[in-house]
């Protein structure tokens, strides 16, 4: 069983301060240090951000010292709200949207987050350009070679242990470990030199969302002021670096980075979410090689024993073939084994269902099966494929679009499989900082709309522990 995602942050707040007051700046002093905050963006040469759990509040995920935070409702003997969806289809806020667009637009240079949600990288955040300093519920690292995987599902480990996998480099092969902090861990030198380097540079350190309490964390926006640098706050409670901060704003960071990007003239971009799988298809000739034993396999790309977390159930029927029995792969794996004619080809048509908090119901793939396996890999400008999907996709605004990235075959056992990549989340933010579901061409917008919007947390991450504060 995975982790609670709140023992999983333990070790970055102190369980002693919990249950801080908020204070909000009334609407004309918002307005104003909203005007403040653009222009000072706006005259920004090396905007960098520093993020907390503050951002990602209207996401679903609670933070920890606000009313409704984990250790707070924890202190008062409270039941934590249960779970509105799964963890792992957590969509980025407004906040992270608007971080993506200033960062295309040149004017974010570097973004330093507390957070482990994985949210930055989900939204878009180039990884260069991204710190996340206490690591990522998702995110799997090769100690030997240093590759990085960021998983569709949450990594079963904390503390940097090994997992169940391995790197995918032929020239490598070792275990992977997780990326998450333990209590005892020391911060990832490699993020935190990057974090100390860009936060010297900085003219503007613009802190999002953050109670800045934990060291060494809480110290770098500090660094800035060295050269002149100046310290943005923005969060709910007050904080202990609110004196050393040219602007302190008090209120709900979406509201106010709403605000600063429709004063800057800035788009807020949708968030599209693109999730991966693999068809396997497995032959076989029989003794008399008159008809084929074929095994079907829907599957992760991230290894055969991996979870494919966004898929409920997968509706099996064959086009034009009534004789051809149909199915319904409810447990995973998701695997049919079937005998045919070995001279009859056929179209198998997959209907896969989706999980909660998908942006639709289900999609539907149609995939050729004629048993001749070639040797030939098909290895397509990924990058390309997935940037026309998600520009048809906002165009239709058509969840459950489809296309294939990669097509691999062995001969030995003979098989092929085909990797599809499936438009699963459609999402579009508008500048009053309340959060609008497009509609999806074959999906339930209430469900939609309530699947992102929810405050709960999940089981998972309502029974975390408390640790004893580090500083």
């Amino acid at each position: 069983m995975s982790l609670g995602y709140a023992e999983k942050l333990s070790y970055i707040e102190d369980v002693g301060k919990v249950g801080m007051a908020e204070y909000f700046d009334s609407p004309r002093i918002l307005q104003e240090k909203i005007e403040r905050l653009a222009m000072t963006i706006q005259k920004s040469k090396h905007l960098v951000a520093f993020t907390g759990a503050g951002i990602s509040t209207s996401c679903g995920i609670p933070d920890f010292r606000g009313p409704k935070g984990i250790w707070t409702l924890q202190r008062e003997g409270q039941a934590l709200p249960e779970a509105s969806l799964p963890f792992h289809r957590a969509m980025p806020s407004l906040t992270h949207m608007a971080l993506v667009e200033l960062e295309k637009a040149g004017i974010l240079k570097f973004l330093i987050s507390q957070n482990v949600d994985g949210l930055h990288l989900r939204s878009g955040i180039p990884r260069e350009k991204l710190a996340e300093l206490h690591g990522n519920s998702f995110m799997e690292a090769c100690p030997s070679c240093g590759a990085e995987y960021l998983r569709d599902f949450e990594v079963e480990t904390i503390g940097l242990k090994e997992t169940s996998r391995r790197c995918f480099d032929v020239k490598c092969g070792a275990k992977l470990k997780d990326t998450v902090l333990d209590w005892e861990d020391a911060l990832p030198s490699k993020e935190m030199d990057a974090a100390e380097n860009h936060c010297r540079m900085a003219d503007v350190v613009l802190c999002l969302g953050t109670s800045l309490q934990i060291t060494p964390a809480c110290n770098l926006p500090l660094k800035s002021l060295h050269s002149g640098g100046k310290i943005v706050i923005v969060n709910l409670q007050k904080t202990p670096k609110d004196k050393k901060a040219s602007l302190v704003i008090h209120g709900r960071v979406d509201k106010v980075i709403a605000g600063v990007m429709d004063r800057l003239n800035l788009q807020i971009p949708p968030f599209i979410r693109i999730d991966l799988l693999q068809v396997i298809l497995t032959q076989a000739l029989s003794i008399d090689k008159k008809y084929v034993n074929w095994t079907l396999q829907v599957a992760s790309v991230h290894g055969h024993r991996a979870p494919l977390p966004f898929i409920e159930s997968v509706e099996v029927s064959f086009l034009d073939k009534q004789d051809y029995k149909a199915a319904i792969l409810h447990m995973q794996p998701f695997r049919l084994k079937r005998r045919t004619m070995r001279t009859r080809s056929f179209e198998l048509v997959l209907r896969l269902n989706f999980s909660d908090g998908c942006g639709c119901q289900s999609a539907e793939m149609n995939v050729p099966v004629d048993f001749k396996v070639s040797t030939d890999c098909l290895d397509l400008e990924k990058d390309v494929i997935l940037q026309k999907l998600r520009d048809t996709a906002m165009q239709d605004l058509c969840c459950g679009l489809n296309a294939v990235v990669e097509r691999k075959a062995t001969l030995t056992p003979k098989s092929e499989a085909t990797v599809y990549a499936i438009v699963t989340n459609i999402f579009q933010h508008n500048k009053t900082s309340k959060a609008l579901a497009d509609s999806v061409c074959n999906g339930d917008v209430k469900r939609q709309k309530e699947g992102v919007n929810g405050t709960g947390t999940s089981g998972k991450r309502s029974k975390g522990r408390k640790r004893k504060s580090r500083s």
